[in-house]
Formats: C-alpha cells, structure tokens, sequence
C-alpha cells in the first residue's frame, strides 16, 4: 500500500524535543532520509507552538531534560518556537530531499486561549496546516496538563474536565483545522492505582466532544501513538467526515508508527485518501 503523509512530526525545533540548540539538533534531517528509506511520499513538521509560563508543573512531571524549564513560580518557561529558523530549515530539507513532499505546520497549543499571543511568534498564513492541541486545563490553581491533574484530583473528574474543554476549544478557535489526539488525557490515565481506562465509562463525553469537533467543521486526528478502535468508529458515527493521520513522533524512528493498521482501520470505517497523499481522508 502507498502510505499516507504523516501529518504530525515534531523535529529539534520543537521545545519538548530539547530545542534547536540540543542534542536533538539534526532530527529534522534524520526524519526526512528515514522517511525516504520506508518510502514515506509526504510529511508536515508540525513544531509546537505553545505560550510560555501559560501553565504548572512540577519538574519530576517533565522528561528529564525538560526539568529545569520550571521556573521559581512553578511555571513551564519554555523558548518561543523560532519561527525564521524552523522556516529555513524546511527549505533546506525541501532542496536536500527533493522527492520527499515536507509541509510546514504547527501544532497549537489551546489555540482558543492563546490566539493573540501566538500571532505575535508566527503568521499562521504562512504554514500548510494548524493543529490544534488541547493540552491542558484549569480544575483551580491554573492551566496544568492532565499528568499533573490526575496527582491532584479523582482521575474521572480530570477526564470529564478535559472533554468539557474541547467544544470550548472549538468555539473560540478557528485557527487550527484538525483536532488532534483526542485521547491526550488518556495517555497519563493512573492505571496503577485506577485500574487500565475504560472507554465506556466516558462513552457519552467523548461523543459530545466529537460532535462538536464535526459540527465545528474539523478533521480529527487519527494519532497512531495508540490506535484506539473506538475512536474511530465514534467519530465516523457522531458525523465525523475527516481525519488526518500522524504519528507525534518526536524522534525519527517513531515515524509513521502503526501507520498500515490505522490506515486498514479507517478504510474499514469508510474513510478514504484523497487524491495526494498529504490531503485528509474523508468519509462518503
């Protein structure tokens, strides 16, 4: 089968990786020449636009060499994305891999919150797609990631929290054209203490969040990081047309992880490629 683009890539400049002055300096580059060795046609390196010291943490909630960017207040002082050189870099990876197609993107952070901040870091305009994050709510005592949240308060109330966010997302945003990972609070789901996460138990919220996301006119990301069947069939039967398909790597090895299960699944749900193979899929 010819593999679909992977719309969600992160490389050395996006702040989680280390930055672009840290030993993840060369990803971008290793990402491209793997994807021309699995005989990847198309990929978008959508960088993290995120707002700084807009939300808590404790260092030990962060990668080991995330942890000093908690500063004295407890907030995530992170490097605003550089927008020039991440920019530049594309151009250099277009002319070097030049049967490779590479899509410029950002990967929005709580782009209903965070609008006229992030205008001031990037033209939206001059990237090929927007995503749209949600990584982090407010249950009192400001904007945490749900990694946090789960440390802090009963794991269902963090859930139910975080699905109630994402119509508000979807209202006050029109920035960003796919939603992505939807299950981003399930990736730190407590199992140890709660037991492994049961989809059922939030059946109903997560449909809601998906009809709002459709009814908003938005793609949903289908994140092959976890290939969660339900999520699919939801989407397609709350009235879900589009998806997009991305990894989230964040390293070159993770590219295009899963990529021919998602794709088999969501031919099975009725979605279909479209002409080029960085288009959405779109389901009749």
């Amino acid at each position: 089968m010819t593999l679909p683009a992977d719309s969600h890539v992160h490389s050395e400049w996006s702040w989680d990786t280390g930055g672009p002055r840290s030993h993840a300096v060369g990803r971008m580059r290793a990402t491209c020449a793997r994807a021309v060795r699995i005989g990847l046609p198309a990929l978008f390196f959508t960088e993290h636009l995120d707002i700084p010291r807009s939300w808590r943490a404790e260092p030990d909630d962060l990668m080991p060499h995330q942890r000093h960017l908690v500063d004295d207040a407890g907030l995530v002082d992170i490097e605003p994305l550089d927008t020039a050189g991440y920019l530049d870099a594309v151009d250099r990876m277009r002319h070097e891999f030049p049967g490779l197609r590479i899509g410029t993107g950002v990967e929005f952070g709580q782009p209903h919150l965070n609008d006229a901040r992030a205008a001031r870091v990037i033209d939206l305009d001059l990237v090929d797609r927007v995503l749209g994050s949600l990584h982090t709510v407010d249950l009192g005592g400001g904007h945490a990631e749900p990694s946090r949240l789960f440390q802090e308060h009963d794991p269902a109330v963090v859930m139910h929290r975080y699905l109630e966010e994402v119509p508000v997302m979807v209202r006050g945003a029109d920035t960003f054209e796919v939603f992505t990972h939807i299950d981003y609070a399930v990736r730190s789901w407590p199992a140890e203490a709660h037991g492994p996460f049961d989809p059922l138990a939030f059946e109903e919220p997560f449909r809601v969040a998906m009809r709002s996301i459709a009814a908003g006119g938005r793609a949903l990301e289908m994140n092959t990081r976890r290939l969660w069947p339900w999520i699919p069939q939801w989407w397609a039967e709350e009235g879900g047309r589009t998806v997009s398909i991305g990894s989230d790597a964040h390293t070159p090895d993770a590219l295009a992880a899963n990529f021919p299960e998602a794709a088999a699944m969501l031919e099975y749900l009725g979605f279909r490629p479209g002409r080029a193979p960085e288009d959405l899929w779109v389901r009749a």
